[in-house]
């Protein structure tokens, strides 16, 4: 805004100019503008040479200057005259603002001049609202007249189940009342209460006509499946009273949320008619499961309870599908709703047939039921019913906590029976072992009695049974028939020990005491082979489906077996032990009638073990003869025998040769197979022959060491009884020879069984008594 120029009407314009402020905005933008302006000549005269074009330089910018000035002086020329016109547009409609207020003024004088006219009205108005009651009255005396006789009719109807008629009775009655109501009221006026209590008495018996008429409704619906198999027509009756109920429930609700009607609703409406029709078929559902009882299901009542249930169901299906279905329309899908109903009531029905106390067979039933039978073909899984709904859908019979609860309480209920069967075989057993005769021989020639074909095919018969239900019960019963066995086993070990301590109380009590022995070996083989067999069947256990320790049969067996084994070694050298002690005498010496004895006595324990199957024969054999090369050497650490001279320390050398010769023949079906580090009569007995005969007692450092590296257990006790048997080492020499034996620190190689570990060597007796003592 410009100040120059503007006076204050006295033609003293210096006195009359005021103190105007300038804006910051307008400074800032001066300021940037001689900024620019300056940078800008700063870079255009930079040389001297360039200052001779200032003068075009000016004149440019000189025209540069009056067009900015030219256009800013063209658009504030535009905006006044805008400016200008709407204030000529709010002047006019200031103005007729005015006489529109005017008119209002006088319009509303006259309404308070007519206001008065218009009470003398309400007289006729009053008079208008009696005629109109009056006239509705007088149209509706005959209606109301023929009330009484319409609702006897309509109870004969009822009463008579037609139904349709009765409830088009019912549907006109209500008619009535409703017009009525709506007359009394008719101009908008409100209802005096009197009134409407009036018409609600005279028509009280419409309500107790609706109660009566659903109840043979619901009646009707509920026995549908009956009356769909003999005459469906009640059925049809009561399914076109529910569809008018629920249009009419439709209109009404249409009529108020459209603002169309400002009626209220009728007593009793909505009522929902068509909601209640399925909860009726529910109820007739759940009512089939109702009446079951505990006391009614017991044993194979169960059993036979749920097949009564599938042919039931299924015969229902079939009626809903292709009759019911027929009577209703097809937004109702009958058959998924009576699906879903049926298996939401099984679901509740088998959650309570579950916490009964079921024993195993029903347990197995109800199992057997709900994952096989309820979903197959005869079933769920029927094309009618899969082809309206997807089973999926309707999620599992029951749920997994309680299908595991009832497979858990399935595989104890086993356990007991099999520990009870395993008991049983028990006590057979040990009545086999106390009889007079051999043990039964199988077709291969092997001695054997019924417990393992009783043991396998038990455990079998019920990993087979829980197959039938699930891989996973069958893999949780096997892991319970192992552990069981595993338990079984560590009592029947026991019962072997027992059996051995009454064999050596009275040795002539049992004369086939060895033979059962042999045959339980047999009976072990077998069980192997049966646990093996189950251990393959046996997936994978669920972890944690146990409290029990993961089973160990495969131990608990092979300590039976070696138990049995030691026993019968046990007999062999209790056989053995008279001959056993004259070894290695003067009589052997002399006679040597001791060393056929014994291998006769071997010969005849060989030949029963041929009866023993494979490879415990073997190991039997293999123990034999180890038994027998400990016993020999034992023999000779026992000093029974001292070489006098060459002489003799070769014939003991040669009888020595001799009995291994003998024994070699016995176990000639051994040879080439080899025994444990070599324990065998043809390799340790020459060994220990050819130190007794060794000639020149300078080499025994030799032979010994040759000893000790083949049988690296031997000790110096061991060393010092051989030389003492030769009769001829000098101090000395058996000194190194110790000191040679003590030095060496042999280590045992893998897989080596200690020979000289197992034979202790007696001490040396006294040859002679202190002189202050007194000889015993």
């Amino acid at each position: 805004m410009s100040v120059d120029g503007v006076n204050n009407g006295n033609g003293n314009s210096e006195d009359a100019l005021p103190i105007v402020e300038v804006w910051p905005e307008l400074e800032r933008a001066e300021q940037l503008a001689r900024g620019a302006a300056l940078k800008w000549a700063s870079g255009v005269f930079s040389r001297p040479e360039q200052l001779e074009k200032l003068g075009q330089y000016r004149m440019r910018e000189r025209q540069r200057t009056e067009s900015i000035h030219s256009r800013l002086k063209s658009m504030v020329q535009t905006y006044l005259e805008g400016i200008d016109r709407g204030l000529k547009q709010l002047r006019e409609a200031r103005l007729e603002l005015k006489e529109v207020s005017c008119s209002l003024a006088e319009v509303k004088a006259e309404g308070f001049q007519n206001a008065e006219g218009t009470e003398t009205l309400a007289v006729l108005r009053g008079a208008s609202i009696s005629h109109a009651q009056l006239l509705a009255a007088v149209s509706n005396l005959p209606r109301l007249h023929s009330v009484r006789g319409v609702v006897l009719e309509t109870e004969r109807l009822v009463e008579s189940r037609r139904l349709l008629e009765a409830h088009t009775h019912l549907m006109e009655l209500e008619r009535w009342q409703d017009e009525v109501l709506w007359q009394l009221g008719v101009g908008g006026a409100a209802l005096d209460p009197r009134d409407e209590e009036l018409v609600r008495t005279y028509f009280s018996d419409v309500g107790r006509l609706v109660e009566a008429l659903a109840r043979e409704l619901w009646a009707v619906v509920g026995s549908g499946l009956a009356l769909a198999r003999q005459n469906p027509t009640s059925f049809v009756s009561a399914v076109r009273i529910v569809e008018r109920e629920e249009a009419l429930d439709r209109a009404l609700l249409e009529e108020r949320r459209g603002g169309g009607c400002t009626r209220p609703l009728p007593p009793g409406r909505p009522r929902c008619w068509r909601k209640r029709f399925f909860q009726v078929m529910d109820e007739m559902v759940s009512s089939r499961f109702c009446s079951v009882s505990y006391l009614h299901t017991r044993g194979s009542g169960l059993a036979n309870h749920l097949s009564g249930l599938q042919h039931s169901i299924m015969g229902d299906v079939a009626t809903v599908q292709h009759l019911l279905e027929q009577c209703v329309p097809p937004h109702y899908r009958l058959l998924r709703v009576y699906v879903a109903t049926v298996h939401r009531c099984l679901q509740t029905h088998l959650a309570q047939v579950s916490s009964w106390d079921l024993e195993r067979g029903e347990i197995f039933a109800v199992l057997n039921w709900v994952l096989h039978v309820y979903g197959s073909h005869d079933m769920l899984g029927h094309p009618d019913v899969v082809s309206e709904m997807d089973p999926l859908e309707l999620g599992p019979l029951i749920s997994p906590e309680t299908l595991e609860k009832l497979q858990s309480k399935y595989v104890y209920s086993i356990r007991n029976s099999v520990a009870d069967w395993m008991n049983k075989a028990l006590e057979v057993e040990l009545t086999d072992w106390q009889r007079d005769q051999e043990p039964d021989v199988d077709h291969e020639g092997f001695y054997h009695t019924s417990l393992p074909t009783i043991i396998a095919q038990m455990l079998q018969e019920n990993a087979q049974v829980a197959l039938m239900i699930s891989e996973s019960l069958r893999d949780q019963t096997i892991h319970m028939g192992l552990y069981e066995l595993e338990s079984f086993l560590n009592r029947f070990r026991e019962a072997l020990v027992e059996f051995g301590k009454e064999h050596r109380k009275d040795h002539g009590r049992n004369p086939f005491y060895l033979h059962y022995l042999l045959a339980t070996i047999s009976n072990c083989i077998v069980l192997k082979g049966s646990i093996e067999s189950l251990q393959q069947q046996c997936t994978a256990c669920p972890t944690g489906c146990f409290s029990w320790p993961p089973p160990g049969p495969l131990v608990a067996l092979d300590r039976a077996v070696k138990k049995a084994c030691r026993l019968v070694m046990d007999r062999l050298l209790l056989e053995l032990q008279p001959l056993l002690l004259r070894l290695l005498s003067g009589s052997w010496l002399t006679h040597g009638e001791v060393t056929p004895l014994l291998c006769r006595v071997l010969e005849r324990h060989c030949e029963l073990y041929g009866h023993v199957r494979p490879p415990c024969r073997q190991r039997l054999q293999e123990e034999c003869q180890r038994l027998v090369v400990v016993e020999y050497v034992r023999a000779l650490m026992q000093r029974r025998l001292v070489c006098r001279g060459a002489g003799e320390r070769h014939q003991v050398a040669e009888r020595i040769v001799q009995d291994a010769q003998l024994l070699r023949d016995v176990f000639q079906d051994m040879e080439g197979e080899g025994s444990v580090s070599g324990v065998t009569p043809s390799v340790l007995l020459p060994i220990l022959a050819e130190i007794i005969r060794l000639q020149d007692p300078s080499l025994l450092i030799l032979e010994v060491s040759g000893l000790v590296a083949k049988y690296p257990d031997i000790s110096e006790e061991h060393v010092s009884v051989l030389l003492d048997v030769r009769g001829d080492v000098p101090r000395e020499l058996r000194g190194v020879v110790l000191d040679m034996l003590e030095q060496s620190t042999p280590i045992l190689p893998p897989g080596y069984r200690p020979v000289f570990s197992d034979i202790l060597v007696p001490p040396r007796s006294m040859s002679f008594c202190l002189p202050t003592a007194r000889c015993s």
